[in-house]
């Protein structure tokens, strides 16, 4: 069963990470491309800010974001801000999710998050932390996926399995680090498939290829060649 307690001090030492490092930049820095296509750092900085607002909205039994283009309205509104500005907003709307986190629930209950994705309650801050910690890598200021913690890149890869398995696009595939392995993909074998796909490799190039951060060319890959995946 899902700890949410244990996860929501995992998402205040995550942002305590975040922060520290982001208050090494200054403004010019802040307006820099990021490693996400089209975005600034001020643009992750401003999403962070704005998830956790719009995490506060589903556990209080609000709609997550009033709308797709209100999300993208209130990014690129905040993006251009100044240094201070950003780390106070990040800083004070964790406040707010921690806040809304410590308030006594019903934490199996289901809620609905954006495009419809329902979820158990008890999900939201292991989901938050992955906004964090993924989100630090992607501000491309020092921290990258082999510093993730690794209880975190555990979990996440296999989130990302289950997120796809089932994925008709996505065929039988077999991920391993190795040690463990995690199964994803549709369910079955095509008749054009002899063997299910099988991904190996160290698991910060597995959840680089799984989260859309790494192009797998790291990985190992026998059975096919390696899965397409639906961006995140």
């Amino acid at each position: 069963m899902t700890d949410h307690a244990h996860d929501l001090a995992s998402v205040r030492d995550a942002t305590e990470r975040l922060l520290s490092a982001v208050g090494e930049l200054d403004n010019a820095k802040v307006t820099d491309q990021s490693r996400l296509p089209g975005w600034t750092r001020g643009h992750v900085l401003a999403h962070l800010a704005r998830n956790a607002d719009a995490l506060v909205n589903v556990l209080e039994g609000r709609p997550m974001y009033a709308s797709a283009e209100a999300r993208d309205a209130d990014i690129e509104r905040d993006a251009p801000r100044p240094l201070d500005v950003q780390i106070a907003d990040v800083r004070e709307s964790a406040a707010r999710f921690q806040r809304a986190g410590a308030v006594p629930a019903d934490w199996s209950r289901t809620v609905v998050l954006r495009n419809g994705i329902t979820d158990a309650v008890s999900q939201l801050p292991f989901r938050r932390w992955a906004e964090v910690e993924l989100h630090h890598v992607d501000l491309g200021i020092g921290y990258e996926l082999e510093d993730l913690p690794a209880e975190f890149t555990e979990r996440e890869i296999g989130f990302l399995t289950e997120r796809f398995a089932g994925h008709r696009d996505v065929p039988p595939t077999r991920i391993t680090d190795g040690t463990r392995a995690w199964r994803t993909g549709r369910e079955g074998l095509a008749e054009t498939e002899a063997v299910e796909v099988t991904v190996a490799g160290e698991r910060a190039d597995l959840l680089g290829w799984l989260a859309g951060r790494r192009d797998g060319s790291g990985l190992t890959v026998t059975g096919g060649p390696l899965p397409a995946l639906a961006p995140l």
